[in-house]
């Protein structure tokens, strides 16, 4: 009995023409942040300020729901990130965009992104009304 062998060739790959156009990208959803190059940013989150006490320094509430380990019932959570506000914009309850960055203090290592709504005036008369009462 003759032994066959099988030759595999692969075929020389081309390369793509110049001409071609690069395939348009999925559009982003509207909260999502694009940069110049049209990419959404990565690592952004949306939460809510809390304090904003300290200079250039805010304190961000985001509110999120995960499964039980056990049970599987979703449970509210949140996580406390101390943000750094260069200008001063963003006041208490203000709906806020925040980035990761470089450490900017042991603690602080977000940056305001933007604010997706301003709710300081409601929070605001909120506070007056409680003391009032």
């Amino acid at each position: 009995m003759a032994d066959t062998k099988t030759k595999t060739t692969k075929a020389p790959a081309k390369a793509p023409s110049k001409s071609a156009a690069k395939p348009a990208s999925k559009p982003a959803a509207k909260s999502t942040v694009i940069t110049e190059s049209g990419e959404p940013v990565k690592g952004t989150r949306t939460g809510v300020v809390e304090t904003d006490g300290r200079s250039k320094t805010r304190k961000v509430v985001v509110a999120y729901l995960s499964p039980h380990p056990k049970y599987g019932k979703y449970v509210q959570k949140r996580t406390v990130l101390h943000v750094h506000d260069e200008n001063n914009v963003s006041k208490v309850g203000d709906i806020v965009e925040v980035r990761q960055c470089r450490p900017i203090s042991k603690t602080k290592s977000w940056s305001l992104l933007r604010i997706v709504e301003s709710r300081s005036d409601i929070a605001a008369a909120l506070a007056s009304a409680r003391e009032v009462q």
